[in-house]
């Protein structure tokens, strides 16, 4: 915008032009809204907004597999050979055999569990028979109650446990249970 004065207090001649300040109406466009520059900007948002959930998910799915490696590298989990049988010691001195997983969780997983089981009569006949009592394998599962052969232990209940060789007595008579 131009104003021109002709007065006299303006050098007199009239020909004095002043130009007021311009000033251009801004209105604010919304995030979608056409603009002629807008559409970069829009365009810009949204790569970084995507890039930053790639980034984020990447490092998410990284730390579940680092957390998985420094479980299994400083657990017992990888003590477990997964194709033999393992004898498990309790706190209450139960020793239960079975195959053995998920020893790093809170509750450590047996299958195929067998235990022993004590024999002595009621009624001695001699003292040979009172010290030295039959011991046989029992399979879990033809108890009274009728579990099923599986179980989970409260890990704070596991003193330690053994891998058994398939030589073993305790393996060969588990052997011999299943044929």
């Amino acid at each position: 915008m131009e104003f021109r004065s002709n007065s006299p207090g303006n050098g007199g001649n009239g020909n004095t032009q002043s130009q007021a300040p311009r000033f251009q109406s801004h209105t604010p466009t919304p995030f979608n809204g056409p603009t002629p520059d807008g559409m970069v900007l829009h365009q810009g948002k949204k790569k970084i907004i995507v890039t930053a959930g790639i980034v984020l998910l990447a490092l998410i799915v990284l730390g579940c597999i680092g957390l998985m490696s420094w479980r299994y590298f400083n657990g017992a989990e990888r003590f477990v050979k997964g194709s033999q049988y393992q004898a498990v010691f309790l706190t209450n001195g139960q020793v239960y055999f079975c195959k053995l997983s998920q020893v790093d969780s809170p509750y450590v997983k047996c299958d195929d569990i067998y235990y022993l089981q004590v024999q002595q009569s009621v009624q001695p006949t001699d003292s040979k028979s009172q010290q030295n009592p039959q011991v046989s394998l029992a399979k879990l599962g033809s108890e009274l109650h009728g579990p099923e052969d599986n179980m989970l232990i409260n890990r704070s209940q596991v003193l330690f446990f053994e891998n058994l060789k398939d030589d073993g007595k305790v393996v060969q008579a588990i052997k011999s249970n299943q044929k």
